[in-house]
């Protein structure tokens, strides 16, 4: 097959039946009849799933993979790829805010510079100022704690070979963040600007951003955890130093109230290291949970396709 165009569904009822036209149309352009449409329900609230599930009585290049329940997105990604057949494969959302006709000029983007994967990035990231801002500093405070210096306005939409959509599901996380996937599997990435239009209210809260904040830096770091263990490791020296002025306080000074300086030196010199002990603890225990757990990232509940005749 050449090629597998990928994307998930979550409240995008009002948007699949433009978007299967669209990317059929575009689809035909670039490969004939050769290709396929995956569509991932990731435990959407609204009819999506019944909609998806008509277009595939309709169309044989249309593949429904129907979640048990949500995921989140970047799981769903995955799940979609892993269904993909194609020689080369599209992963672009569903909301129509990436337009499917870029995955033309991504096509022709690949076959001149002989490249592994074409993604998209907005000129100007979209949202308001508040988005726009922390947006720019969830990437500077991302390569802080990793060392990885991942594409700014970044989107979903890519196109990509078969050899680096098999490496890129070789990795077996459990908690997925795909940007920062997608930058350590390698190969040969190019980007090309791409506009993003604002069609639908965004699914990701406040809250939903903060974890993929702190799943992000987890996934790619410990340095949380390294920090612990210096914070650990500057408050036994803090501890030490007053101890010393305590001592030259009570020999030259003035005496302190009996056992005073005992127990405030005992209280900040053992608080330092137990807290560089916990620290050292827990960073074989953070590589030993996040391997021995093995749950599957997704569960399909049912697939739904055109049956052959």
């Amino acid at each position: 097959m050449k090629l597998s165009i990928v994307a998930t569904l979550y409240q995008s009822a009002s948007y699949i039946t433009e978007f299967h036209q669209r990317v059929s149309a575009v689809a035909r352009q670039l490969a004939g009849e050769d290709y396929e449409i995956v569509l991932v329900n990731d435990g959407s609230p609204d009819n999506s799933l019944d909609l998806a599930v008509q277009l595939t009585e309709n169309d044989s290049h249309v593949l429904v993979v129907d979640l048990s329940r949500n995921f989140g997105h970047h799981k769903a990604m995955m799940t979609g790829l892993a269904h993909a057949q194609g020689e080369r494969v599209l992963l672009i959302d569903s909301d129509l805010e990436e337009e499917p006709e870029c995955l033309i000029a991504f096509a022709e983007q690949m076959q001149r510079q002989r490249c592994d994967v074409v993604y998209g990035v907005q000129e100007q990231r979209k949202g308001g100022w508040f988005e726009r801002w922390s947006g720019q500093w969830f990437y500077r405070f991302f390569k802080a704690l990793t060392g990885l210096t991942l594409p700014e306005n970044i989107v979903t939409a890519r196109l990509m070979t078969r050899r680096y959509v098999d490496a890129l599901l070789r990795h077996e996380e459990r908690e997925v963040f795909m940007a920062g996937l997608w930058h350590i599997t390698g190969f040969d990435q190019r980007p090309q600007v791409v506009k993003k239009h604002s069609a639908s209210e965004t699914t990701y809260t406040f809250r939903r951003k903060m974890s993929l904040l702190v799943n992000s830096v987890t996934s790619f770091s410990n340095a949380p955890l390294v920090g612990i263990f210096y914070i650990g490791v500057s408050i036994s020296l803090v501890a030490i130093f007053y101890i010393i002025y305590l001592t030259i306080h009570w020999m030259f000074l003035a005496k302190p109230l009996s056992g005073w300086t005992s127990v405030m030196a005992s209280i900040w010199l053992l608080g330092g290291m137990v807290i560089s002990f916990i620290g050292v603890v827990g960073i074989y225990l953070s590589k030993i949970f996040s391997e021995t757990k093995q749950r599957p990232y997704t569960i399909v509940r049912q697939i739904y396709a055109k049956q052959q005749n």
